[in-house]
C-alpha cells in the first residue's frame, strides 16, 4: 500500500469532489431510515453501488476514462482479500467454537465469575489485554469478543453496551500493539520509528482508555440486570446441553499462542477451526450426531457435522429460551452478507480514488491548515473523511500519511506526531462506519449493528479529540530538533 499511487485530477473540482459524498451520505440516511437494523442486509450495499455511479459519471464528466475506474476498483478488492479471508474462516471458527463447547465453556465460565456491576469495565480490561498480546483487534473480537457478548446476552446486559467495551478495549490494545499491523504501517507512512511511536502515542491513548473503563464503571453500576437472567437456571441448562471442560480452552489458547508467535491469521483461525471441529467429536458426540441426523457416531457423521458447523447456519436446542437464541452460528454463510457490503464499498472508494476526489477532498483540507492546531485538526478530518469515503483504515493511513507528510516536515515537527494522529483518527473511527471494512467486520462478527454499539464504542471516538486536545494546548508536540 505505500507504493500505491494517489491519483490527481487538477480539473476536478472540490464541489465535484463532494457531489458523490453528499449523495452518498443522503441515500443512506434515508435508506437507514427506511429499513432501520435491515438495512445492511443489502440495500446500503445498493445504495455503495450508487453512489459509485454518481462518482463514475462527475470523473466521465472530467474526462475520466473508465478503464482507470475499473483499475482502481480492482486494486481495492485486491486489497481486502485477506479481510475477506479472515471473515470466512471466523464464521467457520464461531461455528466449531460453538458445537465443540468451546464458547458455552466460556459463557459458563463467566456467569460464574463476573458480576454484572464490573462486568462492563472488565470487558474492556479483557479485551485490551488479548488485543495487546496479539496485535489483532479482529482476532480479540471474534474470539474473546464473541464469548462476552455471550455472557452480557445471558446476564440480560444491552448489547449495544457489551459491543462498545469489547471493541474499546480491542482497539486500545491493537493500536498499542508492535504486532499490529496498522500500528506498522501509521510510522512507516509518517516516517517515524515504530517504537518511538508506540510511545508517543501513549500519551493520548492511555488516558483515553482510562476514562472509557471509568465511564463504563459507572455505567455498568447504573444497570439493573436483576430477574432478566435467571443465572441458576441458565448455568444448569448449559451443562444439560454440553459436557463443560476447562480442556476446551486448550483451543482458544493455542490460537492466542500463534497469533503472539506472529502466525499468519488466516492460518491461526483455520488451525483454531479445525480444532474446534475435532474437540466437538471428542467432548460433544451427541450434540454432532444431532448435527449429521445419524444415530451413530462414525468418520462420515463425523465429517458431515463438523463440515455443517463450518459453513452453514446451526442451531443448539436447550431447556432455556434465552441459551436457544445464543447458541447459534451461522458459519461461513453468515459472513457473506458482510462481505458483500465490503466489496460494494471498495468500488465507491475505487472510483472515488480513480476520479481524484479523494486526493482532491485531502489537498483542500491541507491548504486550511495555517497554525499547527488547524494541522492536526485537519489531519483528523483528512482521516474521517477517507474512512467514510473510501471505506477502509489502511487507506486513511495511506493517503493522509503521504498527503501531509510534508507538511508536518515544513513546520519542523517530528514524524511521530502525525503517525500518532493518523492512528488515533483513521485506525479506531474505522469502527464507527457502518460501511467501512471494520465497521462491517465488527458488526458481522459480533452480531451487533454499529447504530447499537455506536454510542458505547467509548475509547474509539474519543481517541481523536484527545489528539486535538493535545494539539491544542501543545502538549507533546515534539519538534524535530527534540528527539527525546
Amino acid at each position: 500500500m505505500k507504493d500505491n499511487k494517489i491519483i490527481t485530477n487538477k480539473e476536478l473540482s472540490l464541489t465535484e469532489a463532494l457531489i458523490p459524498v453528499f449523495a452518498l451520505v443522503c441515500l443512506l440516511s434515508y435508506n437507514v431510515y427506511v429499513f432501520g437494523d435491515d438495512a445492511l442486509s443489502g440495500s446500503n450495499q445498493f445504495v455503495l453501488l450508487l453512489g459509485a455511479a454518481v462518482a463514475a459519471i462527475v470523473g466521465f464528466l472530467n474526462k475520466v476514462p473508465y478503464e482507470r475506474m475499473i483499475t482502481e476498483i480492482g486494486s481495492n478488492l485486491k486489497s481486502t482479500t485477506g479481510a475477506i479471508l479472515i471473515l470466512l474462516f471466523v464464521g467457520a471458527l464461531t461455528g466449531t467454537w460453538l458445537v465443540s463447547g468451546i464458547i458455552p465453556t466460556l459463557i459458563y465460565g463467566g456467569l460464574k465469575i463476573l458480576s454484572p456491576s464490573i462486568f462492563l469495565p472488565a470487558s474492556v480490561v479483557i479485551c485490551a489485554i488479548i488485543s495487546l498480546a496479539t496485535g489483532s483487534s479482529w482476532s480479540t473480537t471474534a474470539t474473546v469478543g464473541i464469548a462476552l457478548i455471550g455472557i452480557g446476552q445471558a446476564i440480560g446486559m444491552p448489547l449495544g453496551m457489551v459491543a462498545g467495551a469489547v471493541i474499546s478495549g480491542a482497539y486500545f490494545g491493537d493500536k498499542m500493539s508492535p504486532l499490529s499491523d496498522t500500528t506498522n504501517l501509521a510510522p512507516a507512512m509518517a516516517g517515524a520509528e515504530l517504537f518511538t511511536h508506540i510511545r508517543y502515542m501513549a500519551y493520548t491513548t492511555v488516558p483515553s482508555i482510562v476514562i472509557t473503563i471509568i465511564a463504563f464503571t459507572f455505567i455498568g453500576l447504573t444497570q439493573n440486570t436483576a430477574g432478566t437472567a435467571d443465572t441458576a437456571e441458565i448455568l444448569a441448562a448449559i451443562n444439560q446441553t454440553f459436557n463443560i471442560s476447562w480442556w476446551l480452552l486448550l483451543v482458544p489458547l493455542a490460537v492466542v499462542a500463534l497469533i503472539i508467535a506472529k502466525t499468519k491469521p488466516l492460518i491461526a483461525l483455520m488451525i483454531g477451526s479445525i480444532l474446534g471441529g475435532i474437540f466437538a467429536v471428542i467432548f460433544q458426540p451427541d450434540i454432532m450426531l444431532k448435527i449429521a441426523g445419524a444415530e451413530s457416531m462414525n468418520f462420515t457423521a463425523a465429517y458431515k457435522a463438523i463440515m455443517n458447523a463450518l459453513t452453514v447456519e446451526t442451531k443448539i436446542e436447550t431447556s432455556n429460551a434465552t441459551l436457544n437464541d445464543l447458541f447459534k452460528a451461522k458459519g461461513m454463510s453468515g459472513m457473506l452478507g458482510t462481505i458483500w457490503l465490503i466489496i460494494c464499498a471498495m468500488v465507491f472508494g475505487g472510483v472515488m480514488d480513480a476520479i481524484g476526489a479523494l486526493q482532491r477532498i485531502s489537498t483542500t483540507l491541507l491548504s486550511m491548515a495555517d497554525s499547527t492546531f488547524s494541522l492536526f485538526a485537519s489531519t483528523v478530518a483528512s482521516c474521517l473523511a477517507i474512512n467514510v469515503t473510501a471505506s477502509d483504515q489502511y487507506l486513511a493511513l495511506v493517503i493522509t500519511g503521504k498527503m501531509y507528510s510534508q507538511a508536518y516536515e515544513d513546520r519542523g515537527l517530528a514524524p511521530e506526531n502525525l503517525s500518532r494522529t493518523i492512528e488515533d483518527a483513521g485506525t479506531v473511527t474505522s469502527a464507527l462506519i457502518p460501511w467501512n471494512t471494520c465497521g462491517a467486520y465488527q458488526s458481522g462478527v459480533l452480531g451487533v449493528s454499529v447504530y447499537e454499539y455506536f454510542v458505547y464504542a467509548i475509547f474509539n471516538y474519543l481517541s481523536p479529540f484527545m489528539t486535538l486536545l493535545f494539539a491544542a494546548f501543545s502538549i507533546k508536540i515534539k519538534q524535530l530538533g527534540n528527539r527525546t
